[in-house]
């Protein structure tokens, strides 16, 4: 079968409105495709930087696949929080971005949205937190009821990967 090897790291995060961010991320793929190694999901460490306003994670990435097709190419889906002086955790962002179907070294900035609510929402949120989360994760990078949400942009999510492509021409599978 043709293999994918992704591998790099979720470097960081700036142009959020407070710093002491932490980023969950997950990466999705279609039927056919099989993780033969790696995690498919993670966490990084909250960082609170001194100086800027970007956070540096250096979260490694490293994962393998393998696929019978280019339907279904992986997505990596991220989630990006803020952590108050009180250990609180709050949602500031969403975004995703496709992993390069290229070989080589990628550097990528994936923009982040967070739900805008209504007004009450928005009041409750300034003053106690909090504020609103998707139901469903899959809406992050599916699309189909997206255009239906109000939202407003946040900041942007740095990240490098490398991928490598093997056997890809052996197997009839052209990228």
């Amino acid at each position: 079968m043709a293999e994918v090897h992704i591998i790099g790291q979720i470097t960081g995060a700036s142009g959020f409105p407070q710093s002491s961010l932490f980023c969950k991320w997950g990466v999705h793929a279609g039927g056919a495709w099989r993780l033969l190694s790696g995690l498919r999901e993670g966490q990084t460490q909250v960082d609170m930087p001194q100086f800027g306003d970007m956070a540096y994670w250096s979260h490694p990435i490293d994962l393998h696949y393998t696929t019978k097709g280019l339907q279904g190419w992986p997505k990596l889906h991220l989630q990006v929080w803020h952590q108050d002086s009180y250990g609180r955790c709050q949602l500031y962002g969403y975004g995703y971005c496709h992993v390069p179907s290229s070989p080589g070294q990628h550097h990528l900035q994936c923009v982040t949205w967070r739900p805008l609510g209504t007004w009450q929402e928005q009041l409750a949120q300034i003053f106690v937190g909090g504020g609103p989360q998707l139901r469903s994760p899959d809406v992050i990078y599916s699309g189909a009821d997206r255009y239906r949400l109000h939202t407003v942009a946040m900041g942007t999510v740095e990240m490098d990967l490398c991928i490598i492509l093997r056997h890809f021409d052996r197997y009839g599978v052209e990228s």
